[in-house]
């Protein structure tokens, strides 16, 4: 700084130390400028507050934040161009769904809905993503442009207009010992300024009609984001309803035990498992029962878990050495060449038509009957 800049900033330090300390008089700006000034101070800010808000209600994560922000700076210094996405809590909570569901596998129930709801939270998780980039492109980098450029520039004016108003008073207030053409030069310069900082203030307080559609695109763009989610949401609310719906109405389902072939004076039998918790914990299936023609599902467990041990008991002191199967409801045929049975009877099984017909021989008579009726005693060989 030359020695004339010096002696101008020590005289303006000691023009706001007369102000501050002895009460000397400054000159006044007018009404009108005081009140946009206290604007433009209001508006910077709001802008300072508003920017950093948004971006906390985009990615309320500080933490996320401050490491994408590394990440981002990192991309750029190396030439990278690349952006690092905020990991939006649905894409996370989807995730660990999509992981389980799969691990669970497409035969659970449970494990299907795990799947479905995971793929819908991650496609609520896109479209959060969606509502970062647009809230940043038509919100967040024009608002910052405004406080980086406009705003940052009449500050700049304001500053420069208080540092000649202080150069000026201070010359006026020795106006015997500064020649007068150095005060009139002094006032020239304030009033120049004062003239800029005003103008441009007063655009930037008439510009309300790109300040409210910069809102206007906010809230658009929120509008798009949840009426998306709900779009998604609504989807996977109507799946959960037919799956609880389907799950609802299967019917009944009973263990059947696992069965253990021996060689006995060269019969083969066969016994059942004890303990159904074994047979349970090491894995043995469970077999869907249809619900009895013409007649709801029963949910007694004390009578089915009755009738279920008698049978089992029943059973293990039988040694059959054909395949054969146990009728576990009543068939009677409504059509000819199925084959009518009541609860308990014994049909030796000939064949198995598909995947839900069997056909087998009882009392002489022969014919078909569902997969579903029966439990397979001892099943019909390999082809």
């Amino acid at each position: 700084m030359s020695v004339s800049g010096m002696k101008k900033q020590l005289h303006k330090a000691s023009q706001l130390l007369n102000e501050r300390l002895m009460g000397a008089e400054g000159t006044k700006m007018d009404e009108d400028f005081l009140k946009m000034e206290k604007t433009v101070v209001v508006i910077h800010s709001l802008l300072a507050e508003l920017l950093s808000k948004t971006t906390e209600f985009l990615q309320p994560n500080p933490a996320y934040r401050a490491k994408l922000s590394m990440l981002n700076t990192m991309s750029r210094i190396r030439g990278q161009g690349k952006w690092t996405g905020y990991p939006q809590t649905e894409g996370m909570l989807g995730d660990c769904m999509l992981h389980y569901g799969q691990e669970l596998g497409a035969a659970s129930e449970f494990g299907g809905a795990l799947t479905g709801v995971g793929d819908a939270l991650q496609q609520v998780a896109q479209a959060r993503d969606a509502l970062d980039v647009n809230v940043k492109r038509t919100f967040i980098d024009p608002l910052q442009d405004l406080h980086n450029t406009e705003l940052k520039e009449i500050r700049y004016q304001l500053k420069k207009l208080n540092g000649r108003r202080l150069d000026f008073d201070y010359k006026r207030r020795r106006r015997g010992k500064v020649p007068a053409e150095e005060v009139r030069r002094a006032w020239d310069k304030f009033v120049t300024s004062k003239e800029l900082a005003e103008s441009s203030m007063f655009v930037l307080l008439q510009s309300d009609v790109d300040q409210l559609s910069r809102l206007a695109a906010l809230v658009a763009a929120l509008l798009d984001f949840h009426r998306n989610a709900h779009r998604i949401l609504l989807g996977l609310h109507g799946n959960l309803q037919a799956r609880l719906t389907a799950a609802s109405n299967k019917p009944e389902r009973r263990f059947r035990p696992k069965k253990i072939r021996s060689e006995h004076n060269g019969s083969v039998g066969f016994y059942l498992q004890p303990s159904i918790t074994s047979a349970v914990s090491s894995g043995e299936q469970l077999t869907v029962l249809p619900p009895r023609p013409g007649s709801p599902v029963s949910c007694s467990g004390k009578k089915t878990q009755t009738n279920f041990h008698k049978r089992h008991k029943a059973d293990s002191k039988l040694v059959l050495d054909q395949p054969c199967c146990r009728a576990m409801y009543s068939f009677h045929p409504n059509h000819e060449g199925e084959l009518d049975f009541s609860e308990g009877d014994v049909i030796v099984l000939t064949n198995q038509v598909d995947a839900n017909w069997y056909e087998g021989a009882l009392g002489g008579q022969s014919g078909l009957f569902p997969v579903s009726y029966v439990d397979v005693l001892v099943p019909l060989p390999l082809p």
